[in-house]
């Protein structure tokens, strides 16, 4: 997993709409991408809503917020319908991203055990270096907590 201060991993990811996102060509903006496991499930639609209600005033601190996940582009669209989420929604169905992230974890429900996102968020400078990590995300409040610290910037 990157640590503060490390260079964030370049990607380029499919985003719902169909364009992709290269992470370096946001610069000199600072990125918040918030890792999350599945679309349309209670947490996950809770997080991505509170982003999306927030995302006039990260643009307006100059920030860009992503969320990302192994669904589909096509899930992303249908998730981002249902919910009139306004923030960008990044497909990495082969989890290369979420495993150079560190966020690909082996994780245990009902004493089964299972590889999965584990809901992590990372702020990344106008530098592209790692500034923050907040992991294993408990979703209440923890948008209004990364806008916060975008302010800080």
């Amino acid at each position: 997993m990157p640590e503060i201060a490390d260079l964030a991993p370049d990607f380029t990811l499919p985003r719902d709409g169909g364009d992709d996102v290269t992470l370096s060509e946001l610069r000199p903006a600072p990125v918040v991408l918030f890792f999350y496991p599945k679309d349309d499930t209670s947490g996950c639609t809770k997080e991505a809503i509170a982003f999306t209600g927030l995302n006039a005033d990260f643009e307006a601190a100059g920030a860009k917020v992503f969320g990302v996940s192994k669904d589909t582009v096509a899930k992303h669209d249908k998730f981002r319908d249902k919910h009139s989420l306004g923030i960008p929604l990044l497909s990495d169905a082969e989890a290369d991203v979420c495993e150079r992230y560190g966020v690909w974890k082996e994780k245990s429900m009902y004493g089964k055990k299972y590889m999965g996102i584990e809901r992590t968020t990372v702020l990344i400078g106008g530098d592209g270096k790692i500034l923050r990590i907040w992991p294993k995300v408990k979703v209440p409040g923890h948008a209004e907590e990364v806008l916060e610290a975008v302010r800080a910037l």
